[in-house]
């Protein structure tokens, strides 16, 4: 492993401005089995409506959360009928309404105290399947959290949850006003913040990984902005050895992830 020249970070945390936490989102359905059933099973989700096909009422428990609606059965074509052309619903929907985002301050407090502790941090990643999938690998790999503009990144929908297979429910999603100050804070709280650039000289699996990290990845075909990226303690890369040029953002995340978990980062 390379010498990354790291010293250990001032405790003492600066606490940049930042405007209040969510883009805005509406009451929206959500279907597919994972999904629906992680909704259910998290009790900070205020589900309105819940439609299921009669073949799957037992898979909802004897006792769902005392909050929910009662479950109503309908046909497969009904619950299509509710949802937009083409959802996949696997015979379960539940019209929600959406979560309240965590804050960066309190995923920083969470972090408090540990050894180790990833985040992942997306810069201006705009497609709701790439930040659902990246939502999924950080259940999968145990992030904290992962941190997004507050513009120019999806609101909560159909399509993400469905991407995140229910890991919406279970990884904070933390919207910031601004990605650059957000890593200030995350610096000052001691984490270190390794951004993936396709140019970087290091490779990432000779970058370390261990400790309190941020991963920091750019948007679908610009990368990492240059204040982002000036900001970030290391730039590395994930080389390739085919044609292709990069990776799909979701890809290099989970990729990046499984490093850090392999070197025990996460």
């Amino acid at each position: 492993m390379v010498d990354t020249g790291r010293k250990k970070r001032p405790r003492g945390r600066k606490s940049p401005r930042r405007g209040p936490p969510g883009a805005a989102a509406e009451a929206h359905w959500i279907y597919g089995r994972h999904p629906v059933l992680a909704a259910l099973a998290n009790p900070a989700r205020r589900i309105k409506r819940l439609v299921v096909t009669r073949e799957n009422l037992g898979a909802l428990g004897a006792k769902p959360r005392a909050e929910a609606p009662p479950a109503e059965a309908a046909s497969a074509p009904e619950i299509a009928a509710l949802l937009p052309e083409g959802a996949v619903h696997q015979g379960f929907a539940a019209f929600c309404a959406p979560l309240e985002g965590a804050t960066l301050e309190a995923v920083i407090a969470r972090a408090e105290g540990r050894e180790r502790a990833a985040v992942l941090v997306l810069d201006q990643v705009t497609d709701p399947r790439n930040t659902g999938a990246i939502l999924r690998s950080a259940a999968a790999l145990g992030a904290l959290a992962v941190i997004v503009p507050e513009r120019r990144s999806p609101h909560e929908t159909a399509v993400l949850a469905k991407a995140a297979s229910g890991a919406l429910e279970a990884v904070d999603l933390v919207r910031v006003t601004n990605i650059a100050r957000a890593l200030e804070m995350l610096k000052a709280s001691g984490f270190w913040c390794i951004g993936l650039d396709a140019q970087a000289p290091a490779a990432l699996s000779k970058t370390d990984l261990t400790g309190r990290i941020a991963l920091v990845l750019g948007s679908e075909g610009g990368g990492l902005r240059r204040l982002v990226a000036r900001t970030c303690d290391h730039l590395a890369a994930l080389p390739m050895s085919g044609p292709m040029e990069s990776l799909n953002v979701s890809a290099a995340a989970a990729i990046a992830l499984y490093e850090a978990a392999r070197q025990g980062g996460c």
